[in-house]
C-alpha cells in the first residue's frame, strides 16, 4: 500500500495506515508524535517480544520484496573471514553490501518502495532526503524506471556521494547541517511540487526491501549465533530483524550506533535521549531522532543496542582494508567496530556482520589511513634537538638506518623553538613496523645520547 496519496504529500498517519514519514510542524522539524511522546521520552512497545505477525511488516511482505527486486539489485556475496575471526576473537561471517550497483544496501528499500508506486505518483516524481546512499539508491533507480527524483542532501555530505548523485540522474539540494537540516527542505519542495516522499527507513516497504539482506545472509550462514548490524534511522535493522526472528528465532540481533548520534540505543533502553550533533566519520547512521515503526519494531525483536566511538569506526575501516582489501565507508565499518569495542561480548560467537556501504570520500579515507598508521605505530614523530654543525643530523639519520626505520620526512627548526642559537630542533617521521620497533629505535639514540621526544597521536613538538 502506498504510503502517500496521488499528489505526492505525507500520508496522515491518523487514516489507520502506518505513518512513512515523521510528522513535521510548520518548520519542517519533527513533532513529539514523530520520533517520542514527549522530550525524551521514548514511546513504548505493545508487541509480544519477538512476535513479527503483529508489525508493521510481516515476513510474507519480506518475500514478496524478495520477488519484486530479484535481478535488479545484486545478490551480494557473503564469506568466513578467517583472519578476521583470528584477530576478533569470534566467528566472523561478513555480507559484502558495498558490492551494490550503489555500493549500499540502500538499494533494497527504494527499489522495494519505487516499484509499488501508482501511475499518478510516478508522474509526480519522487523526493528523498540522504546523507548519500540512499539518495544514490532512489537516484539510479528512479532515472532506471523514468520517475523522477530530487535529492535533498545536507551541506556536509562528502563530495563523492553528492557527486555521484547528480551523475545517477536526479537534482540534488543542498540544504541544512545534517538529516534535521534537510527535512524542512524536503516538506518545502513536498508542498510545492507535489512529490512524493521515499522516506530513508520509516516506511514500511523500505523496511521489506531491506530485509532481504538477512534473508540472503542467513541461506548462505544458517547457522549464525548473532547478527551485528549498523543503526541510523533503524531501517535496516528493523527489516533484518523480521526475517531473522522468522528463519532464525533463537538469533541474537544487536544494532551499532555512533556515539555522536545514538538516539534508538537510548530509545530501545529507555533512557532519555541525548543530544546529537557534530562531525562524525558515520555519517551513514547519523540519524537525528529514531524511527517511529523501526523503534517499534526494534523494540520487540532486537537483544540490544551497542555504541561506537568514532576511533572504534576509524579501525574498523583500517582493519577491513587491510585484511579483506575492502573499501568500506564509516558506517559500513560500524558491525567491525563492535566487534572491536565489545570483544568479550562476541568472543567464540558465529557472528553475521554486514558491511553497509563503501561511498567514503578518496581524500577522507586518506586520512583515515594515515591516522591508523599512527596509531599502530607504523608512522612514528620523533623530536630531537641538535648541535648546529655539519654532520650531526647525518649521525642521527645513520642511527635510524641502523635501527631499521625508514625516514619519511625531516624539518629543521631554528627560529620558532626554545632552543639555543648554536642549537636546531629537528622533526623526524619514521616508518617503523609497530610500536616495539619505535620503542627500540628511541632506545637506541638515547644510548647514544640524544634526548628523543616521542610525538603521540595528539600531542606537539616539546609535548605543547
Amino acid at each position: 500500500m502506498s504510503t502517500t496519496d496521488p499528489a505526492g504529500t505525507p500520508a496522515d498517519p491518523t487514516d489507520g495506515a502506518d505513518p512513512a514519514t515523521p510528522a513535521a510542524n510548520d518548520a519542517g522539524e519533527p513533532t513529539e508524535s514523530a520520533a517520542h511522546t514527549g522530550p525524551g521520552e521514548p514511546t513504548e512497545s505493545t508487541e509480544p517480544a519477538g512476535d513479527t505477525a503483529a508489525l508493521p511488516v510481516t515476513w510474507d511482505d519480506v518475500l514478496a520484496a524478495e520477488a519484486r527486486i530479484k535481478g535488479s539489485v545484486a545478490r551480494t556475496p557473503s564469506a568466513h573471514s578467517h583472519t578476521l575471526s583470528q584477530i576478533l576473537g569470534c566467528h566472523v561471517v561478513v555480507k559484502f553490501e558495498n558490492l551494490q550497483f550503489t555500493a549500499a544496501y540502500k538499494e533494497r528499500g527504494a527499489l522495494n518502495k519505487l516499484l509499488q508506486l501508482s501511475e499518478a505518483e510516478r508522474r509526480a516524481g519522487v523526493i528523498a532526503m540522504s546523507a548519500g546512499n540512499h539518495g544514490q539508491a532512489v537516484a539510479y533507480h528512479a532515472h532506471r524506471l523514468g520517475i523522477d527524483a530530487t535529492i535533498v542532501m545536507p551541506s556536509n555530505t562528502p563530495f563523492v556521494k553528492v557527486q555521484r548523485t547528480r551523475e545517477l540522474g536526479a537534482r540534488v539540494v543542498l540544504a541544512g547541517e545534517g538529516l534535521e537540516g534537510s527535512l524542512a527542505e524536503v516538506q518545502r519542495l513536498i508542498e510545492s511540487e507535489g512529490r512524493v516522499w521515499v522516506h530513508p527507513f520509516d516506511d514500511p516497504q523500505v523496511i521489506a526491501g531491506q530485509a532481504t539482506c538477512a534473508l540472503e545472509l542467513l541461506t548462505d550462514f544458517p547457522d549464525l549465533d548473532t547478527l551485528v548490524i549498523p543503526i541510523g534511522g533503524g531501517g535496516l535493522m528493523s527489516g533484518m530483524s523480521i526475517a531473522a526472528r522468522h528463519l532464525a528465532p533463537d538469533i541474537e540481533l544487536i544494532g551499532v550506533q555512533v556515539e555522536r548520534y545514538q538516539t534508538m540505543a537510548a530509545h530501545f533502553h529507555g533512557r532519555r535521549e541525548p543530544e546529537t550533533g557534530g562531525a562524525t566519520l558515520a555519517e551513514g547512521i547519523a540519524a537525528p531522532w529514531p524511527g517511529t515503526l523501526t523503534g517499534r519494531i526494534l523494540k520487540a525483536l532486537a537483544d540490544d543496542i551497542v555504541v561506537v566511538t568514532e576511533d572504534d569506526i576509524e579501525a574498523g575501516i583500517n582493519l577491513l582494508l587491510e585484511i579483506e582489501k575492502v573499501v568500506v565507508e564509516g558506517a559500513g565499518a560500524a558491525g567491525i567496530a563492535a566487534l572491536i569495542a565489545h570483544r568479550e561480548r562476541f568472543a567464540g560467537k558465529r557472528v553475521g556482520v554486514v558491511l553497509t556501504g563503501g561511498n567514503i570520500d578518496p581524500r577522507l579515507l586518506a586520512s583515515v589511513i594515515m591516522r591508523g598508521l599512527v596509531r599502530n605505530g607504523r608512522l612514528t614523530r620523533l623530536h630531537i634537538d641538535l648541535p648546529d654543525v655539519p654532520g650531526a643530523l647525518a649521525a642521527v639519520t645513520q642511527l635510524l638506518g641502523q635501527a631499521g626505520a625508514n625516514i619519511v620526512e625531516i624539518h629543521h627548526q631554528r627560529l620558532f623553538v626554545d632552543v639555543s642559537a648554536k642549537a636546531a630542533h629537528v622533526e623526524l617521521t619514521i616508518e617503523t613496523l609497530d610500536h616495539h620497533h619505535v620503542d627500540r629505535v628511541v632506545t637506541a639514540l638515547r644510548e647514544a645520547g640524544y634526548e628523543v621526544f616521542v610525538g603521540t597521536f595528539t600531542n606537539h613538538a616539546n609535548g605543547a
